[in-house]
């Protein structure tokens, strides 16, 4: 342990126990105090600043935010409530399949809290506790998050790992396919092994008899021609991103004119111009929008956590190095543990990734040996690991908003309703790594 520096250690679980403990954006701001901690106590020099990551974070959102206020989530929410109210039975399976492909198109796992209350009431009408199709909801909108085209943790790590010869498409091919076959094989589990009867909850049956339990109207809110536009416009935008990123995986360094971060940016903003000229909305409006109050506290959050843990790896990295190798080595599937309980403390998928790749890419000898480069793609789905403690903000939305109380946090902490399906969810989607990247 003292090899890692026993005092450093400590000042960044410290800091970080007290900003998961404050809860939201705390843990960023905590983080800058770790910083502040390593530099004067133990004269460490502060890290690399995850720059690119956060603007790639605020060029997101930022779209998203414009998109939000012309009505856009509104429309796809609308849709996806079409679809689970005509499969009612299905909703353990079509909850987790909305929730993570809202994700992919939009790049952030906050999209899921516009169908929480959906999720929620369809499962009451079907007499399923919640706790079922809400759990795998919230987990598999996290861990969209590594097979998202737009997201930060995406295009940090394919930008990274196409250097050693393997093209963005066949990455983010791997990545999608076992991140949501892993989504419906947990949702099998759950479904086949679960007590769903939400009438057999006695604690349910209480609040019932009180008449806590309220059933609230199906929305009926008209959606205009500009929602839909925006939609579309957003939806070219994805496609246009990962087209350019599939263009330059073929291209050499010298002649790349505008890199996948810049231009992941550019296309960002360039739809949020367009929707704000299509649907003629309040520009001065955008910054009051949940999305974009949720991204900015995303981005505080990841600057903290992500340079505090890239002070402290950048100050033992020999050592870091020489014990991912040596682990590694003999057993490849322990850096999917590594990246689990990385993001546990990191608390982004994006600053886990940032953190600690660097260090494995030596560690692992990727210019020598490329072909060590399909452990870390195999395992990249443990860096959503956020569900672990219970401070998550959809996580804690979704047991704010279940009226049955099915959905809980347990006295112990990690006993809550997200749990084993997340980590059911992280060892098939690893598993299933490991299994799809043997044919890129």
């Amino acid at each position: 342990m003292s090899s890692f520096g026993f005092l450093d250690l400590a000042i960044v679980l410290s800091v970080i126990f007290i900003g998961v403990r404050l809860g939201g954006i705390a843990i960023g701001y905590t983080g800058g105090i770790g910083v502040i901690l390593l530099g004067v106590l133990c004269g460490i020099k502060p890290g690399e600043i995850p720059t690119s990551v956060i603007l790639i974070i605020m060029s997101v959102i930022a779209a998203i935010s414009a998109m939000q206020l012309a009505g856009g989530l509104d429309y796809l929410v609308s849709v996806a409530e079409k679809i689970l109210r005509k499969n009612p039975k299905k909703i353990n399976y079509l909850a987790p399949t909305i929730t993570y492909f809202l994700t992919i198109l939009a790049g952030t796992g906050h999209t899921a809290f516009s169908m929480i209350p959906v999720i929620v009431e369809v499962a009451k009408e079907q007499n399923i506790k919640p706790k079922a199709p809400l759990s795998l909801a919230v987990v598999s909108s996290q861990i969209a998050i590594t097979a998202s085209p737009v997201s930060a943790a995406v295009v940090y790590l394919s930008g990274v790992l196409e250097g050693f010869g393997y093209s963005y498409i066949a990455m983010l091919g791997v990545w999608v396919a076992s991140t949501y076959l892993a989504c419906i094989i947990t949702a099998f589990l759950v479904t086949k092994f679960s007590n769903l009867d939400l009438s057999s909850d006695e604690y349910y049956q209480e609040l019932l008899k009180k008449g806590e339990i309220v059933k609230k109207e199906k929305s009926t809110q008209i959606i205009s021609k500009e929602a839909k536009l925006s939609v579309a416009i957003f939806i070219i935008g994805v496609l246009a991103v990962v087209c350019y990123a599939t263009y330059l995986s073929g291209l050499k360094a010298e002649q790349i004119i505008i890199p996948r971060d810049s231009a992941i940016m550019c296309v960002m903003l360039s739809i949020a111009t367009f929707i704000v000229l299509v649907s003629k909305i309040n520009t001065s409006k955008i910054i009051d929008t949940s999305v974009f109050k949720s991204g900015m506290n995303a981005c505080v959050c990841v600057l903290g956590v992500a340079w505090l843990g890239d002070t402290y790896v950048s100050a033992h990295s020999a050592e870091i190095k020489d014990f991912a190798k040596n682990l590694v080595e003999q057993y490849q599937f322990l850096l999917a543990f590594a990246f689990f309980f990385a993001s546990m403390l990191l608390y982004s998928q994006a600053a886990t990734a940032k953190a600690i790749v660097p260090s494995v890419i030596v560690a692992l000898g990727l210019s020598e040996n490329p072909e060590n480069a399909k452990i870390i793609i195999a395992s990249f789905a443990a860096v959503s690991a956020l569900f672990v403690l219970p401070t998550y903000p959809t996580l804690l939305g979704a047991v704010g908003m279940d009226d049955t109380k099915t959905t809980r946090i347990g006295r112990y902490v990690f006993n809550h309703s997200f749990f084993i399906p997340g980590v059911l969810m992280i060892i098939l989607s690893v598993a299933l790594g490991f299994l799809f990247v043997k044919f890129i």
